[in-house]
């Protein structure tokens, strides 16, 4: 029996109805779609994180590359423990969440930040294992969890089109917001904007005539395009590169920026050690910021695994996934593990369905992106040279093909109706994924009610509805300043 043979069995190839070309191909497009992580990650976190002796460059290097070991020690229980073909990595929010409110925003030391990141995941390790987690997604409507897709589609689909400046906000002739908030870009003026244009309709052209790689071949087509035309002097380094790319490449030279990388990210792992000593300094505030990183990421990861799953197909009849445990461990280890190398909560990400979009459905997808984190490990300077307006060609693709998901919506049904569309618009209007589980849980059992269909509503809904009306009622007073952190 071959390599391929055995890969074959151990992932079921056979039984997912895949192969080891799809898979990789999958691989390749999730982790193209998710790899502006290593660059945007470290770049957030940085602005609260600081090393005495160390310059913010080195500091950004140290947490690129705690954001790719925290990546792989997840992935690979994803791979071999859940065989599911999800990439995970540290979360995009969250890492915000991390570094301007809960360090700069409310002076809590990142050491302690990270310990909290620590417990939080340490509590997911335990509720997972003891079956809860699973058990209070379970309890989602049926019509969330049918709209969850959709929601998540029309999320990535905003957020592309606001990448690749074809989604602009509005302002007036003053320049003040006004009118509706957004509107088109203009490709006339937008280098960015005119090259996403020509470069999305060249992906959908090529995934619409069932072309295998279509996002891959989209994403480095528009990619290399771009600096083409920086190199010619079409355009300004600056409008079609990543900002600083082009003057580090011409100044040091792609052989100088790999070798000057700092890989020691030590400096983070003692932070966060001196991070449980400086707990006890204000423990409620340390028990505030625990529960809402646990909250806040309950709720995205959740959404997420149910929104990417029916895209591939994993849901049972019920909207469920079947052990939905397996890939909840993957974050819970990986948030645990990351936050004490250094890095913020880590989750499943949305980008996966990109590569699901190509064909992966089973770890062998997730392994390919764990290996590409690897191999990322050695070109940690040269990832900041991919435009992000290239690789959120593949968001846009996926949130349209993630629409099916209304299909599947009773829309003649008011709870279903209601529940179901509440879902879809709060997650892009927020920008939350948890918002968008919100609206549709605490609606759902009230509309109901309000039937005359009490019965079809369990204990359970009523309570998951309540807890989340009291996060609100309690994150919007300290929001306003009533409740002193």
């Amino acid at each position: 029996m071959g390599v391929t043979d055995t890969l074959a069995e151990y992932f079921g190839f056979d039984e997912h109805g895949t192969s080891l070309e799809v898979e990789l191909l999958a691989g390749l497009t999730t982790f193209l779609a998710m790899s502006y992580i290593i660059v945007v990650n470290p770049f957030i976190l940085a602005d609260a994180i600081q090393i005495d002796g160390y310059s913010q460059t080195q500091v950004q290097q140290m947490i690129a590359v705690a954001t790719i070991l925290a990546s792989i020690v997840a992935i690979l229980v994803m791979a071999f423990y859940a065989n599911r073909p999800f990439g995970l990595a540290p979360g995009m929010g969250l890492n915000a969440f991390f570094a301007y409110t809960v360090v700069i925003g409310l002076g809590v030391p990142w050491e302690v930040a990270l310990v909290a990141v620590f417990v939080e995941g340490i509590i997911f390790i335990l509720l997972t294992a003891v079956g809860a987690r699973r058990y209070i997604i379970e309890l989602f409507p049926e019509p969330v969890k049918f709209a969850v897709g959709a929601g998540i589609g029309v999320f990535l689909l905003f957020l592309g089109l606001q990448e690749m400046e074809l989604v602009v906000p509005y302002v007036d002739a003053d320049g003040f917001p006004a009118g509706t908030l957004i509107e088109l870009g203009n490709v006339a003026t937008s280098p960015i904007a005119a090259l996403s244009l020509v470069g999305l309709a060249l992906t959908f052209v090529l995934w619409a005539r069932g072309i295998r790689g279509s996002i891959v071949i989209g994403i480095v087509t528009t990619a290399v395009a771009g600096w083409v035309l920086t190199l010619v002097g079409l355009v300004s380094p600056d409008e079609l590169t990543p900002p600083g790319a082009y003057d580090r490449v011409s100044d040091e030279g792609l052989v100088s920026m790999i070798t000057s990388a700092q890989y020691d990210f030590t400096p983070l792992f003692y932070g966060f050690l001196d991070g449980f000593g400086m707990v006890a300094e204000d423990p409620l505030v340390f028990v505030l910021v625990v529960f809402t990183f646990f909250f806040v990421d309950f709720f995205d990861t959740a959404g997420t695994l149910i929104g990417v799953s029916q895209i591939g197909g994993f849901l049972d009849e019920d909207g469920d996934l079947p052990e939905i445990e397996k890939p909840l461990m993957a974050d819970a280890v990986g948030t645990t593990v990351g936050s004490a190398i250094g890095t913020s909560t880590v989750t499943t990400y949305i980008e996966s369905s990109t590569g699901i979009e190509e064909g992966g459905r089973t770890g062998f997808t997730a392994l390919v992106v764990g290996g590409l984190f690897f191999l990322a490990l050695l070109v940690v300077p040269l990832m900041s040279l991919v435009p992000q307006y290239a690789t959120y060609l593949a968001l846009v693709v996926v949130g349209i093909i993630m629409l099916q998901g209304v299909a599947d919506i009773d829309w003649q049904d008011p709870a279903w109706a209601i529940a179901g569309g509440l879902t879809i618009t709060i997650m892009p209007l927020t920008a939350s994924i948890s918002n968008g589980l919100a609206a549709g849980i605490i609606s759902y059992p009230l509309i109901k009610a309000a039937m005359g269909d009490r019965e079809d509503v369990s204990i359970g809904q009523w309570l998951l509805a309540i807890s989340f009306v009291l996060y609100f009622i309690a994150y919007f007073a300290a929001d306003a300043g009533m409740l002193a952190f």
